[in-house]
């Protein structure tokens, strides 16, 4: 068995990696490594992660130990493993027909009949060795090698809720309509994710599932996502045009990646920061996040608000509107944007903070939609025009510390992504950022999937390479080549269709100084 490796990655997580195979065994190491580490009560942990054969530790940089880490993972190798088998489930599967659109070429490949491929399907006990992809999702295996597929050469647009499928010998079950290019063979008739329950994913690793062979029923109840609203007595702001994406952003969610449910939270956590600061409220606090148009917003009560990050050219009542300073805005006035003149992304603090829906989606808000408003708290914190993240002016040169895949992949890789422009395409949302420019020296086949880290650089076999943003999929299957610091990543965040982004490798000194830095600047003047 391969000896374990530690790997940095980035300036704000360890990952280590086990033996490279999908074993039960090796993932029940996996699994104890993780209760190992989340019972220590490190400083400065965030998360623990267990994969097929890995354990990604997340921590705050300027808190956490990253030696103790170090050898608390290094003993935590040595522990025998638990037989981490956990509940069993019985998942009945409508096969074939409009439920399962690939099951008829699965079983040609096979050279079975369908009848034989539900048949070895549904015959099986499944463990799940992770979640990732999207909430709830489980990497269930082993399928029998005979009906084994690879994932489809084009993934789907859209492939629905609870859609069962198979991609080589592991099989999973899609909890919310989503891309997707495994080859679906039938739909589960129970929801697998429901964000209204605690937990909220049915599955964990370590269990155990079989899927049951049924009739067709109504497909699995989804919780549907919808404004909150408004309590009595609470503020109200009014939704004239909602913008191009405007979304309701904190700092995001710790804890719930082995659920497959992303940190998220705010793009450029810094200008968020320094907003929310302006009108004294404390960092974490929920506020609008403007994506390069800005929104229409009346309030209906008098609001204290402050705007960072992306000058959109605001206006209040046709009045300009100052950036990192609080402003008054009194019940019936209307703040309007205007062009994009330098950023990418747009923070609305209001005073009190907004009220947040649940955690599990990032949902745009709605034209006539009411957003409710804390209570404010009276603070002598006032705006610092100082007290601002320079924005990028057409493109941006960012650090960034080798990934843990980096020796996956061909020689060189590293090189070209370091000593190349590129640009960021289109093609690029809150999940991650494709770049167009020179191709990276990549490879073809699948890796095990694994864990991933906001601000790793991805490099698929198409050698174009996708930055990963705080959206991202907490496990990929794309060897992550460098991973952006992170002191950078709200410059990454400002960052626009169109605009050029360069890579430079620094320090594990460097980018902590950075980041302490960019503390600083916010402590500073709070």
């Amino acid at each position: 068995m391969n000896r374990p490796q530690l790997r940095e990655a980035g300036d704000s997580a360890l990952l280590l990696q086990l033996a490279p195979v999908i074993d039960p065994a090796v993932n029940a190491q996996a699994i104890a490594i993780a209760d190992a580490i989340r019972h220590r009560d490190l400083l400065g942990v965030r998360d623990v992660v267990s994969t097929f054969r890995s354990v990604a530790v997340y921590f705050d940089p300027l808190k956490a130990d990253v030696d103790e880490i170090s050898r608390a993972l290094r003993v935590a190798v040595s522990a025998a493993p638990i037989s981490n088998i956990g509940r069993r489930h019985e998942i009945p599967v409508a096969y074939g027909a409009e439920h399962g659109p690939d099951l008829d070429e699965v079983a040609t490949r096979a050279g079975l009949s369908s009848a034989e491929v539900i048949a070895r399907h549904a015959g099986v006990d499944y463990r799940v060795f992770m979640l990732g992809f999207q909430p709830g999702f489980a990497y269930m295996g082993l399928v029998d090698p005979s009906i084994a597929s690879p994932r489809r050469e084009s993934p789907r647009v859209r492939v629905p809720a609870g859609a069962v499928g198979i991609a080589g010998r592991q099989t999973g079950i899609y909890p919310s309509s989503t891309p997707g290019g495994w080859q679906i063979i039938g739909r589960a008739l129970e929801p697998v994710f429901d964000a209204g329950k605690t937990p909220a994913a049915r599955f964990a690793p370590g269990d155990m599932v079989t899927f049951k062979p049924a009739s067709a029923g109504s497909p699995p109840l989804l919780n549907e996502i919808v404004a909150p609203t408004v309590p009595k007595g609470m503020h109200r702001v009014t939704v004239l045009c909602p913008g191009l994406f405007t979304t309701i952003q904190d700092l995001g969610i710790w804890g719930q990646q082995g659920l497959g449910v992303p940190v998220s939270g705010a793009m450029d956590t810094f200008s968020h920061a320094v907003a929310n600061l302006s009108v004294g409220n404390p960092r974490h606090a929920a506020s609008l996040e403007a994506t390069i148009t800005g929104p229409e917003l009346r309030f209906e009560q008098q609001t204290t608000i402050a705007l960072s990050g992306a000058d959109m050219a605001a206006t209040l009542d046709g009045v300009a509107v100052p950036m990192q300073r609080p402003v008054i805005c009194a019940a019936g006035s209307i703040l309007r944007f205007g062009a994009r003149r330098r950023g990418a992304r747009t923070y609305i603090a209001m005073a009190g903070g907004l009220m947040r829906e649940h955690r599990y989606t990032v949902r745009p808000i709605a034209e006539a939609e009411e957003i409710a408003v804390g209570p404010s708290v009276t603070t002598t914190v006032r705006g610092d025009p100082a007290r601002v993240l320079p924005m990028p002016s057409g493109g941006a040169r960012l650090r960034v510390l080798p990934g843990p895949q980096r020796d996956e992949l061909p020689e060189g890789c590293l090189e070209s992504v370091c000593g190349n422009r590129f640009t960021v395409s289109p093609q690029s949302n809150r999940v991650g950022y494709r770049l167009t420019g020179p191709l990276v020296p990549s490879r073809s086949g699948d890796m095990i999937s694994d864990a991933t880290f906001q601000g790793a650089i991805q490099i698929p076999p198409s050698g174009e390479p996708i930055l990963l943003m705080a959206d991202r999929q907490t496990a990929g299957g794309y060897p992550q080549v460098a991973i952006v610091i992170t002191a950078d990543l709200p410059i990454a965040a400002q960052l626009a269709p169109g605009d050029w982004i360069e890579f430079e490798v620094c320090s594990r000194d460097e980018a902590r100084r950075a980041l302490a830095e960019r503390e600083g600047m916010l402590t500073g003047a709070a």
